[in-house]
């Protein structure tokens, strides 16, 4: 495939995908391969703006489901013309924390709305374009509990994913299991129960697969 290479990082709460996004950057810039490190929701000025109502609505007139799957959609359709496409069109690699399988995970899966109809917003908003790579972060939803709850980057921030109850996260973490089960040439499922030097050793292998 022309351009950069486009890869993803998946997986429940608290399974390390920021940390290990920031350690495949540092490890792709060694080898001097161009790097992009982005994130979903989020990513440009407006995205950022609608990750904002996303992850910390709260009381008051309540976000539909519907109108959080919309707004997931538009804030990726941002981010893939404004930074992820041209990223990649000028050759250099995207890292992102979370994508398009969230969306079916969290929204579809966990959400129950249509898997169909997520399919094809998830299309149109990222202008068509697959990760060529999607590292899934597999943890027990307990596990990821704990950590979240460590993150000094989040402590005490209210987080309307994080705040929902244990089913909603196992339905998300199956979710993402049955995503990666059924594209298993992009996925690379990968347990994040180890110490982060320990996950990252079986993410370099990819890579070197990948780039080599």
């Amino acid at each position: 495939m022309a351009g950069g290479k486009f890869i993803t990082f998946e997986g429940p709460e608290g399974a390390g995908k920021s940390t290990q996004l920031q350690l495949c950057a540092a490890f792709l810039r060694a080898r001097n391969i161009p790097v992009v490190t982005t994130r979903e929701p989020g990513g440009t000025p407006l995205a950022e703006q609608l990750r904002t109502i996303l992850k910390t609505h709260r009381g008051g007139e309540k976000l539909h489901p519907e109108t959080e799957l919309l707004l997931m959609e538009a804030a990726r359709s941002q981010h893939a013309r404004e930074v992820i496409l041209p990223a990649l069109e000028r050759g250099e690699t995207v890292l992102c924390d979370r994508y398009y399988d969230s969306t079916t995970a969290y929204q579809g899966g966990a959400r129950n709305i249509d898997p169909e109809l997520i399919a094809g917003l998830n299309a149109f908003a990222a202008g068509f374009r697959k990760p060529d790579l999607t590292f899934l972060l597999d943890l027990p939803v307990e596990s990821g509990f704990v950590r979240a709850g460590k993150r000094s980057s989040t402590a005490g921030e209210y987080d309307r994913f994080e705040a929902e109850n244990r089913a909603f996260h196992e339905h998300v973490r199956q979710s993402f299991l049955a995503i990666a089960a059924a594209e298993p040439e992009r996925f690379r499922v990968i347990s994040a129960e180890g110490t982060p030097e320990e996950v990252f050793d079986s993410i370099r292998e990819c890579l070197n697969e990948l780039f080599d």
